[in-house]
């Protein structure tokens, strides 16, 4: 597989809301598989099967405690895939990434 087919995979499993939103309740760090279902008004299967999508595609890791599963996010595979695409395709969206972070410029950072 290239990398170009390996960070495809990324971006389809970022195609569907459901994936994305799981992907930002693990922004708060790890969660059992049981926890994330319950966030959703879909079913445990269908959230296993996006879990695996998401797996698949390096975003999230799972480990085994007693019977629970517990994921995390993959942080760094997500902002490389993302961050090469957009130094790809929006060079100054490092600008962009700093201005929507920080705010307004303060005035010793303009003169």
């Amino acid at each position: 597989m290239t990398e170009e087919q390996d960070e495809a995979g990324v971006f389809r499993a970022l195609a569907d809301p459901t994936r994305r939103q799981i992907l930002e309740d693990l922004r708060g760090g790890e969660l059992a598989a049981g926890e994330i279902a319950g966030r959703f008004a879909i079913s445990g299967p269908s959230i296993s099967r996006h879990l695996g999508i998401l797996k698949g595609a390096g975003l999230v890791t799972e480990r085994r405690d007693g019977n629970r599963i517990l994921y995390s996010l993959v942080e760094e595979r997500l902002a490389t895939c993302v961050g090469r695409f957009l130094s790809a395709v929006c060079p100054e969206q490092i600008v962009l990434r700093h201005t929507k972070w920080r705010g307004p410029a303060t005035p010793e950072e303009t003169s």
